[in-house]
C-alpha cells in the first residue's frame, strides 16, 4: 500500500533569496507491508539534499556558503518506531566508482525487491518488484546515498564533477551528507551504521575515519559487502605475484561449480585444500621465480591444474601465473563460453571463442537490465520523485577517478579502518564475501584482514560470513537469506552493552 504527501513546503522559497538558489526537491510517501506475518508502516523521503561546500565558498557569497551539488537519496523511517535514541540507522552506498546505490537497495536492504531470477535461471524483460521478506528495515532506518554524478545526484550549476570524482573528495561529499542528514533528523543520539559494497567499502572505511575526525561521528558498526581495502590484492602488475595466491581458491571454486574438477569432492573440501597450496606452495614457487628449479615447477603446475581445472600445458606456458582475464576464458574454452568476474556461477558468449580474454561480463549484464528497469520504475511510480535526468545506475562519467592521495602507491584504507578502530573500542565491522567473486576475491579480503594490524584486544570486534555466491551474493536466494539474518545480527550485537 502506498499513500503520497504533497511536496513539503521548501525553506528555500523564502522571498528574501534569490529565485535560482538550489533547494532540496523531495517527495515523501506511506508505505505498508506485510512479511513474515509482521505488518510493517513505513514513511519513504525520496529526493534531493542541496549540499553546501564552507570550505569553497567565495568572499561576498550568501552565508559563507557555495552550492555545490544536489545529492540524490532515499531515507526509509519505520512508522511507530521507539525512541530514536535506540533505533539504529544506516547509511548505504555502492561502490564502482560509478555505481549508484541501487544494488543493496533493491537487492537486499530495502522493503522493495528486485524480481530477476538467477545464474542459469534468469527472468528476462521485462522486470519485477516484490515485497522483500529480508529487509533491514526490521531492524534500521535506512538512508541509500547516491554520490556525485550517480543516480540523480548532479553538481549544481556552474560546479565542475570531476572535484567530485576521487577518493578525498568523495569521501568528503558523502560524509558531509551523513552529518547535514543526521542532524536535520535529529539522528545524533541513535546508532549509527554503514553498509558498504565493492568500492563503496573502500568508501565505508574512509568514511569511519572521516567522520570521526572531521565532525566527531562515532560509528557503532560497519558493514563491508564484498569487501576491498587494499588495492594490491587485485593489481595484476608484472612482477607483484599476490593477486595470483589470493585469487587461486576462487579459481578453484569457480572450476568446482562448472563441474571442470576430477573427482567427486565438496566445495569446502576444494577450498581448503587450495587455500593451503596457495598460502604454501604456490605462494612459495612464485616467490623464487627464476630460480625455482624444473621438477618443482612441473609440480605445482600439476597441483594447479587438479585444483583449478587448466591444463598444466596452459599453466606452464602462463609461467604459473593465470591472470583473471586468461583464467574467465580458458576454463570454459571447449564449452564455447566465458565465466563471469562479478560472479564467476553466470557464462557468456563471446565472438571470438579463439580470443585471449572475454568481451565482457556475463554476471554485469545479467543483472544490469533488471535493476534499471526496477529503480526508474520503482523511483517514479512508487515514491513518486520525478526528474527526466537519466538515472544513472552504473556511470563511467565519472572517469578520470582520482587516486592522488596514493600517487606511486597502491589505494589502501584498511590502515584508515584500523585507526578509527583503536580510537572507537566500540566500533564493530561485519565482513561479507562470495565464494565465486573475482571482483573482490574472498581470499583476498582475508588476507587484508590478516594484515590489519588491529589490537588484539579488538579482533573480536570484526565477523566474517562467506556465501556460495558472488560479489552480489544476494542474487541467489539462499545466500540472500543468510546474510539478511547475519545483518541482523550483527546490528543487534554491534549495539549491545
Amino acid at each position: 500500500m502506498t499513500e503520497r504527501d504533497d511536496p513539503p513546503a521548501s525553506p528555500a522559497a523564502s522571498t528574501d533569496r534569490p529565485k535560482d538558489t538550489p533547494r532540496d526537491e523531495v517527495s515523501v510517501t506511506h508505505h505498508s507491508v506485510t512479511l513474515n506475518g509482521r505488518t510493517l508502516a513505513y514513511t519513504v523521503t525520496a529526493g534531493t539534499m542541496v549540499l553546501n561546500d564552507e570550505a569553497h565558498a567565495k568572499d561576498g557569497e550568501s552565508e559563507g556558503v557555495k552550492p555545490r551539488a544536489r545529492v540524490f537519496f532515499v531515507a526509509y523511517a519505520l512508522d511507530g518506531a521507539p525512541d530514536p535514541r535506540t533505533r539504529p540507522v544506516t547509511f548505504s552506498f555502492n561502490g564502482g566508482p560509478g555505481s549508484s546505490s541501487v544494488w543493496l537497495h533493491l537487492g537486499v536492504l530495502g522493503p522493495r525487491r528486485v524480481v530477476m531470477g538467477d545464474a542459469g535461471a534468469l527472468t528476462g524483460p521485462p522486470y519485477d518488484l516484490t515485497d522483500n521478506d529480508f529487509t533491514l528495515l526490521t531492524e534500521s532506518d535506512l538512508v541509500f546515498i547516491d554520490p556525485v554524478s550517480t543516480g540523480y545526484s548532479r553538481v549544481t550549476e556552474g560546479e565542475k564533477p570531476g572535484d567530485f570524482h576521487g577518493f578525498g573528495r568523495d569521501i568528503e561529499s558523502v560524509g558531509d551528507f551523513i552529518r547535514l542528514w543526521v542532524s536535520r533528523a535529529g539522528r545524533w543520539l541513535s546508532p549509527k551504521f554503514l553498509i558498504g559494497e565493492s568500492y563503496g567499502t573502500t568508501r565505508a572505511a574512509g568514511l569511519s575515519g572521516y567522520l570521526q575526525q572531521r565532525h566527531g561521528l562515532f560509528l557503532n558498526g560497519i558493514m563491508l559487502v564484498s569487501s576491498i581495502l587494499d588495492f594490491s590484492t587485485v593489481d595484476f602488475t608484472p612482477g607483484h605475484d599476490l593477486p595470483y595466491v589470493v585469487h587461486l581458491p576462487t579459481q578453484a571454486a569457480t572450476a568446482w561449480y562448472h563441474g571442470a574438477l576430477d573427482g567427486d569432492r565438496t566445495l569446502a573440501a576444494v577450498l581448503a585444500e587450495a587455500e593451503a597450496f596457495a598460502d604454501g606452495e604456490y605462494a612459495a614457487a612464485l616467490h623464487l621465480g627464476a630460480r625455482l628449479d624444473d621438477t618443482r615447477r612441473a609440480e605445482v603446475a600439476r597441483t594447479y591444474a587438479r585444483l583449478s581445472g587448466l591444463s598444466e600445458d596452459f599453466i606452464l606456458r602462463s609461467d604459473l601465473r593465470v591472470t583473471l582475464a586468461r583464467f574467465r576464458k580458458e576454463l570454459l574454452r571447449g564449452r564455447g563460453v566465458t565465466v563471469g568476474r562479478l560472479d564467476s556461477r553466470f557464462t557468456g558468449l563471446d565472438r571470438d571463442s579463439g580470443g585471449a580474454e572475454p568481451s565482457d561480463d556475463p554476471s554485469m549484464t545479467a543483472i544490469l537490465g533488471s535493476y534499471t528497469a526496477a529503480m526508474n520504475h520503482y523511483v517514479r511510480v512508487e515514491l513518486g520523485f520525478e526528474s527526466d535526468l537519466p538515472y544513472e545506475i552504473l556511470t563511467g562519467r565519472v572517469r578520470p577517478w582520482s587516486y592522488k592521495e596514493f600517487e606511486n602507491k597502491h589505494v589502501r584504507v584498511s590502515d584508515t579502518l584500523r585507526e578509527a578502530m583503536h580510537q572507537n573500542q566500540h566500533l564493530k565491522v561485519f565482513v561479507a564475501s562470495g565464494y565465486y567473486d573475482f571482483a573482490t576475491p574472498y581470499h583476498a579480503t582475508r588476507h587484508t584482514l590478516d594484515h590489519l594490524a588491529l589490537h588484539g584486544s579488538l579482533r573480536g570486534n570484526v565477523r566474517v560470513a562467506y556465501y556460495e555466491a558472488g560479489h552480489m551474493m544476494y542474487v541467489h536466494q539462499p545466500s540472500l537469506a543468510a546474510l539478511a539474518d547475519d545483518l541482523r545480527t550483527f546490528l543487534a550485537w554491534a549495539v549491545e552493552r
